[in-house]
């Protein structure tokens, strides 16, 4: 009796198999599609007079093998400006976001001051606050500071402005009665934030914060007009030793290398969270 409860019903299982016929068949369509797209790739770019310059100039393992050292090299110091940046843009953004959501008419002064904050740093070009923090803060203390630390402050002053609206738009997603409830309760504002509502809010927010880390992978490509010698920099010296353009696809190729784990799992984590919510609705 008990195995029974457990048992679809039979219009579920009808759906069941016709999702699976479903899914075949897009499989084949999928495969079909891309063999036709492989063909017309191979027609009107491998097959056009100037391919083999291009390749020669783009594509040539043999520069590539060659600069791969150097460009590595480099691109740790991306890593590093990234693995720094996470952190503080978290910290960072997190603050700009509670100090937006706070209540009361006393704290007025700080929610403009973040909201501002946003507004300017949304608005600046990531290129033109590296130049300001890149060359602006050592003529200021007239010391040499680290590449690494200048590029980390420019991406964390432009990410926190984007992530900190992020986290906002997730906490004020909560319902207000999960507020309510938790006060009712007897816990205090502090309380209620950590345990009922950012949990609640993480969720909603974890996608588009994904999001905005693959986008701070890529524009950490950008500290190299500060002088950092990263993965661009090296990129361009060593394609300004071969003359060919080779190195500046290794580069690429290392960042989309980078990129693609993170974009898999912000797709998983999105399609999770759908079936989730779709969970009420099967029979």
């Amino acid at each position: 009796m008990s195995a029974d409860i457990h048992q679809p019903s039979a219009l579920e299982q009808e759906r069941r198999a016709y999702r699976a016929r479903q899914s075949t068949r897009s499989v084949l369509i999928a495969v079909v599609s891309t063999l036709v797209f492989a063909a017309v790739v191979w027609l009107t770019v491998v097959n056009t007079p100037g391919w083999e310059s291009v390749q020669r100039s783009f594509f040539n393992p043999e520069t590539a093998w060659e600069s791969l050292p150097r460009v590595w090299e480099g691109f740790l110091l991306n890593l590093q400006v990234l693995g720094l940046s996470v952190i503080t843009v978290a910290i960072g953004a997190t603050v700009i976001a509670l100090l937006r959501t706070l209540r009361g008419a006393v704290f007025f002064p700080l929610r403009a001051l973040a909201a501002g904050y946003t507004d300017v740093f949304r608005g600046i070009p990531l290129i033109i606050v590296l130049y300001l923090v890149g060359f602006g803060i050592p003529g200021l203390v007239n010391e040499r500071i680290p590449p690494v630390i200048l590029g980390t402050a420019a991406i964390t002053i432009t990410y926190s402005a984007y992530v900190s609206e992020v986290i906002r738009a997730g906490i004020e997603a909560v319902h207000p009665s999960q507020r309510l409830a938790a006060r009712a309760m007897g816990l205090g504002y502090a309380q209620t934030l950590r345990l009922v509502v950012m949990p609640q809010a993480l969720r909603k927010m974890t996608p588009p914060l994904m999001n905005d880390f693959v986008a701070m992978q890529k524009d950490v490509g950008l500290v190299s007009v500060i002088g950092a010698v990263d993965a661009v920099r090296a990129a361009q010296i060593e394609t300004s030793l071969s003359y060919n353009f080779t190195p500046y696809i290794v580069a690429a190729v290392l960042f989309v290398l980078l990129a693609i784990p993170t974009i898999r799992l912000a797709d998983w984590w999105t399609a999770r969270l759908q079936r989730r919510e779709q969970m009420g609705s099967i029979l």
